[in-house]
């Protein structure tokens, strides 16, 4: 079963074998307009879950010393939370609210490589998803993060 989440555009990009779109219907909100166009892969490991989701640097994300400004990589993160609490989940496709976000730096952004934030969903309840994650370019982390988010009802 093909699954559907109101406000992305979800959908397999051909050409990009295991990739899936993951883009707001309207372009003109932050995840577009800041982020650029987004990407999702589902990964396992073992008995562990984990949704991939990649943006590409450019020019505009860094910041006065040629990196990855920190403000998009809380960015990036932010909508990993959502993008792997959704995919991973049990399904919840209305709202969701961010409670509680924990982000430490580790590591300096390269914007000459993608910026992967690998989100792994903890635990879900009723009301509530547990994510955490890393954002790694390659084999090098960014950053490491854990958030909490409230799941709403459909308006």
């Amino acid at each position: 079963m093909e699954r559907v989440f109101a406000p992305v555009d979800y959908h397999p990009i051909p050409g990009e074998e295991g990739w899936f779109s993951w883009n707001l219907k309207d372009a003109t909100r932050y995840n577009g307009v800041v982020l650029g166009p987004l990407k999702v892969r589902h990964e396992q490991v073992g008995d562990r879950r984990y949704t991939r989701l990649r943006m590409i640097p450019e020019h505009k994300h860094t910041n006065i010393q040629d990196i990855v400004h920190g403000a998009v990589t809380l960015g990036l993160i932010d909508v990993a939370l959502f993008s792997g609490a959704q995919t991973l989940g049990r399904g919840h496709d209305g709202p969701m609210v961010t409670l509680e976000l924990s982000t430490q730096f580790v590591g300096a952004g390269d914007k000459t490589r993608p910026l992967d934030a690998v989100t792994e969903l903890v635990r879900e309840t009723g009301k509530l998803a547990f994510v955490r994650g890393e954002v790694v370019q390659d084999d090098d982390t960014v950053a490491a993060y854990s958030g909490i988010l409230r799941k709403l009802p459909h308006r």
